[in-house]
């Protein structure tokens, strides 16, 4: 449902709010620094990391990665991109205490002629798309990173569905999240996806691992 149009903005706040108390206490955002960790490795601490988030939705995955760079003593920039107005003046709202660029743009249509980020990543974005459109953002991600990618994304499991279901129904006040948490884990991919759809995307140099609760993080290195 949150991907149709005319959706009011007090129930698009609702429902990011509920998403990053999700991210929060089922280690959504851990599985994204586990991704930053891994390619920010060999980043040198004197320059300044640019990391980009397509589908950035109410920016709490930036908030979360945000916090580590900080306790690591990490220069950060970030981009966050999201097609949907509402989701950036949330964002907006929620990540005032750090800096952020804010595009309000299908990801595709993002001009990184002048400068490349560092990282490019997604969470919880994925299974918003078709095997083509999956592939086409594969090649998209890696041609527009400069130092590599990663994608946090859920794994399609009856365990998670029903588990999912039953939070959202107990908990989450949120219309949104009790109709798209368990149908996002219905739409997700399991790992022999993930490879038919890398194989696909000609892109070989890459780790596939899976994390709790039901994730898969892949990361794809540039060099």
């Amino acid at each position: 449902m949150l991907d149709e149009q005319g959706i009011p903005f007090a129930d698009i706040q609702q429902n990011m709010k509920a998403l990053n108390t999700i991210n929060t206490y089922l280690g959504g955002h851990a599985v994204s620094i586990a991704g930053l960790k891994k390619i920010a490795s060999s980043f040198h601490s004197k320059d300044t990391l640019t990391i980009c988030e397509i589908g950035c939705g109410g920016g709490d995955n930036l908030l979360a990665l945000a916090k580590w760079c900080k306790q690591k003593n990490v220069k950060v920039d970030f981009i966050g991109i999201d097609i949907k107005p509402a989701c950036i003046e949330f964002a907006k709202q929620q990540c005032d205490t750090i800096d952020v660029q804010w595009i309000s743009s299908d990801y595709l249509q993002t001009d990184f002629s002048n400068k490349k980020p560092d990282i490019i990543f997604s969470s919880l974005f994925c299974h918003h798309f078709k095997e083509d459109e999956l592939v086409q953002m594969l090649h998209w991600m890696k041609q527009h990173a400069a130092k590599g990618f990663f994608i946090n994304d859920l794994h399609r499991h009856p365990l998670a569905y029903y588990s999912i279901k039953l939070v959202a129904t107990v908990f989450s006040r949120s219309y949104l999240v009790k109709n798209d948490a368990p149908l996002s884990v219905a739409r997700g991919f399991k790992r022999n996806e993930w490879q038919q759809l890398l194989e696909w995307a000609g892109i070989k140099n890459y780790s596939l691992q899976w994390k709790w609760a039901f994730r898969h993080l892949i990361i794809c290195s540039n060099g």
